[in-house]
């Protein structure tokens, strides 16, 4: 499993992830906005914008996260 060690907001729903083995790249997360209750937040750009790095995977304050797995297969 690699984990996510930096995440740095780029623009509009992107982030750019950087993974222990030294893999980086952007992530698009607007895909996420509308899945469910837990990512509605998200919608809101204040709230976006403050992601943080917990159990090696981005996160936010309501509970939502995408698993580092998932995230690692989206950078090509």
């Amino acid at each position: 499993m690699n984990d996510i060690t930096k995440i740095n907001y780029k623009d509009n729903y992107i982030y750019t992830i950087a993974f222990d083995d030294g893999k980086t790249g952007d992530i698009d997360f607007s895909e996420y906005v509308d899945r469910g209750s837990i990512f509605a937040p998200l919608k809101n750009k204040t709230f976006f914008k403050q992601a943080f790095l917990e159990g090696g995977t981005i996160a936010w304050k309501n509970g939502a996260d995408v698993s580092p797995e998932t995230l690692y297969e989206k950078i090509q």
